[in-house]
């Protein structure tokens, strides 16, 4: 019931809520569309960046280990490249220390090559060039001793006996991979920090071929921090070095290190570069050089992080379009509603009678442009019904005036008709024929006819001369001149009477036997232009020019009334350019020249 109440308060005769709600609706649906596909795309936008970022340090990191792969192998390298010091590591690591050290010596006394006891020194200069290095180790496979030098250049020598120690099992494996340190060579050495990973290469003579020995190198991972990006923020997820039997070598997250990768299953039957699975995406990347493995995850509850931010960003952007959206266009809606609801308010003032009403809206759009109309009506309006209340009140005056025996017509009717037939009776039949149109005259006056026409009031002009005319007998001649089609054309009453009743009382020489009047009607264009001319006394000019003062007064009485009332009708009822106007010379007559509208089909205000 509460939304019935509310659709039929403001909605059902609300043309603008309507269009607000629509375009409301249109415009939420549009930005939220469009904010969802903003969001998918940027949040795959983001997860790709992500894994660029982690693919582009994955590849660092594999680039950085193969060279520290290539790094040990150039230790190897560079002492085949010199021959006295291939053949003092090969001493060195074919006989016992002491006989390598008494040798040296001799051959120093004997002025021998200087380098040949420089081949321990050689591998301390490899050690302090790179920092990464944690210990350099030598092992002899005749003599089975562990060198070992670390960071401070001190020599530490481990017999290795296979009676007391593994060592010689495990160098015995042929590993050239990087991998984790063995335990036993990491107690021997006594390196037990797990932040590192292991390269060895084989030591063979240089003269033979025969490996001799194996050298060793400890890399701290630590080392791999100096090639990822310094803001760790920026890096999602973990980055995993780790050998082919699932040591990790490098752990970012640092959870794994001093034991076996619990998932090296899963990463061991990826294929290269990218995957995704329920949990997160995955990345592989596989080095020939030292079969070693670069894995990078990203947890999938890591980069809905990133997206919440950016939805959380794209919502609130979202919201404040929706607001806006329709804010902005509400404030639109309300003012034009404004506007419409005070041009209805004011057309209901003007429906009640209120033809004062404006409307106070001087705005130079549409509804502006309405309101001015309408105001302009209502003007237009008012001088309209000023007009025709001014015509209609001369129009009764005058019926009023001129026909006062409208008190009681049939009285007068039935008394003219005893009179006649009592003329008539007696011989006087031109006093009957007086009497007759006398009577036919006061009937088409009294007479209310819907639709008054030219020939109502040309017949009621006949009756009117008909009764001067047996008046004066031969002294007094009429005629009238008309197309019969304009005979039905709508004329105003009493138009053209007055003027011959003018005519009758001012301008009829009595005296005289010539008297003439002639009524001429035709159509000029959109006029219907009457013609009614006499010979009679004429109006001198200065008596012609009082006359067409009075036409143009307002009152209503007083001489000339008849002329000044049919030229005031005419101009309130059809404009200016309509009325009477006169000619006329002293002792020659006069032409009154009448312009009247044509009959245009309408219905008129019939005065």
């Amino acid at each position: 019931m509460g939304f019935r109440k509310m659709y039929r308060n403001y909605l059902k005769n609300n043309l603008f809520m309507k269009l607000l709600l629509l375009f409301s609706l249109i415009t939420v649906i549009t930005i939220i569309s469009f904010s969802y596909f903003m969001y998918h795309s940027m949040s795959q936008a983001a997860i790709n960046r992500q894994l660029d970022i982690q693919k582009k340090a994955m590849t660092n990191v594999n680039n950085y280990l193969g060279g520290k792969y290539d790094s040990a192998q150039s230790i190897v390298f560079g002492l085949y490249r010199d021959s006295s010091l291939a053949a003092g590591i090969s001493f060195m690591l074919t006989h016992p220390f002491q006989e390598y050290v008494q040798h040296g010596l001799e051959q120093y006394n004997l002025g021998g090559n200087s380098t040949w006891n420089a081949g321990l020194q050689y591998f301390k200069n490899r050690v302090e060039d790179d920092e990464d290095i944690r210990s350099l180790m030598l092992y002899s496979v005749d003599q089975m001793t562990l060198y070992v030098l670390d960071r401070n250049r001190q020599l530490k020598i481990v017999p290795t006996n296979a009676a007391h120690s593994y060592i010689p099992e495990v160098m015995a494996l042929d590993s050239k991979s990087v991998t984790l340190p063995n335990i036993w060579v990491r107690e021997a050495a006594g390196q037990w920090d797990n932040h590192l990973y292991s390269i060895r290469t084989p030591i063979n003579d240089k003269q033979s071929l025969k490996n001799i020995g194996q050298q060793i190198v400890y890399f701290s991972s630590d080392g791999i921090w100096k090639i990822l990006p310094d803001d760790k923020e920026e890096l999602k997820g973990t980055i995993l070095v780790l050998s082919p039997d699932g040591g990790v070598l490098f752990d970012s997250s640092d959870q794994y290190y001093g034991k076996p990768y619990p998932f090296m299953d899963q990463v061991s039957s990826l294929y290269e570069n990218s995957g995704s699975n329920q949990s997160g995406y995955v990345t592989k990347l596989t080095q020939s050089k030292g079969d070693f493995i670069v894995v990078g995850i990203i947890p999938k509850n890591e980069l809905a992080a990133t997206s919440r931010r950016i939805g959380s960003t794209i919502f609130m952007i979202s919201a404040i379009c929706i607001f806006f959206a329709i804010l902005i266009p509400s404030l639109v809606v309300m003012n034009v509603s404004k506007r419409t609801n005070q041009i209805i308010r004011f057309t209901r003032k003007v429906k009640q009678g209120d033809l004062n009403a404006r409307i106070p809206d001087v705005r130079e759009d549409e509804l502006g442009q309405i309101s001015r109309s309408f105001n302009e009506m209502i003007e237009e309006l008012n001088q309209y019904i000023d007009r025709v209340y001014k015509a209609d009140i001369k129009q009764k005056h005058t019926e009023l005036t001129a026909l006062q025996a409208r008190v009681n017509p049939h009285f007068l009717y039935n008394t003219l008709e005893v009179i006649r037939m009592r003329a008539i009776s007696h011989g006087a039949h031109d006093v009957g024929e007086m009497i007759y149109s006398l009577s036919a005259l006061f009937r088409s006056l009294v007479q209310q006819k819907k639709i008054y026409t030219l020939k109502d009031e040309l017949e009621a002009c006949r009756l009117y001369l008909e009764l001067f005319q047996i008046r004066y007998k031969d002294k007094f001649t009429y005629s009238i001149e008309s197309d019969r089609k304009l005979a039905s054309t709508r004329i105003m009453k009493m138009s053209l009477q007055p003027v011959i009743e003018n005519y009758i009382v001012h301008g009829l020489r009595s005296e005289s036997t010539d008297n003439e009047l002639h009524i001429r009607v035709k159509q000029v264009e959109e006029f219907l232009h009457v013609q009614v001319e006499d010979n009679g006394n004429g109006i001198t000019p200065e008596r012609l020019s009082e006359l067409e003062s009075f036409l143009q007064a307002e009152e209503t009485e007083g001489e000339s009334f008849g002329l000044r009332s049919i030229n005031q009708r005419l101009k309130l009822l059809y404009g200016s350019k309509y009325g009477l106007k006169l000619g006329s010379e002293p002792g020659k007559g006069t032409v009154v020249d009448i312009w009247l509208p044509m009959d245009d089909g309408r219905e008129g205000y019939d005065v």
